[in-house]
């Protein structure tokens, strides 16, 4: 099955020179957060394919501007043909504002839905928009990642782990795949299409 990932930046490659068959192939879109609404709207109605998404540390427009026939699958474990699906959007908690976290608060977040990654025999996939602490993330309060997500992959194992939030241009800090222990780990900056059944190397 291939799945393309996205996150912060709209692929202008996409955007501004789509082409008939740009899509062909892919079985999933999941988009890491912090992309203009409508340019999941526009990708969702010319894949149409099955398109899920968590907010990133911007995405407040979502409110008023929800990405039309897309899937928001924070808070939730959604199953696609079988594969599991966990999804935490946000960012650490930096300034006032919606779809930002405390610790404490990704905690809870990950604690209600515990009996649901229970019930469904664990994850395949984790999906948020901030990266693990002490792994792809940054130093300043705005970039650290959440502890929680590490108690995630170790305790479930998933084959995947997606994040956003951390551009690529932002340093060697930030790169595109790497792994942490089981879990093949991808920075879904702009985009970036995989097999999910041969994870791609570091």
């Amino acid at each position: 099955m291939k799945i393309m990932t996205m996150a912060d930046v709209e692929s202008t490659y996409i955007w501004d020179h789509y082409q008939p068959g740009m899509f062909r192939g892919l079985d999933l879109i999941i988009s890491c957060g912090d992309l203009n609404p409508r340019f999941l709207t526009f990708v969702e109605t010319f894949a149409n394919i099955p398109l899920l998404y968590v907010h990133g540390n911007h995405d407040e427009k979502y409110k008023l501007i929800p990405p039309e026939g897309c899937e928001c699958i924070d808070d939730t474990l959604y199953i696609h043909n079988g594969i599991r699906i966990l999804g935490l959007g946000g960012s650490m908690r930096y300034r006032p504002g919606a779809f930002q976290y405390t610790e404490q608060e990704m905690i809870k977040r990950v604690k209600k839905l515990r009996r649901k990654i229970k019930r469904a025999g664990g994850i395949d996939i984790l999906v948020t928009h901030a990266p693990m602490l002490g792994f792809h993330d940054g130093t300043d309060p705005c970039h650290m990642g959440f502890a929680v997500f590490e108690s995630l992959l170790r305790e479930y194992q998933p084959k995947y782990f997606l994040h956003g939030h951390m551009h690529m241009n932002y340093g060697e800090k930030t790169p595109r795949i790497s792994k942490f222990e089981e879990t093949t780990v991808i920075n879904a900056y702009r985009s970036y299409t995989f097999d999910y059944e041969t994870p791609p190397k570091p």
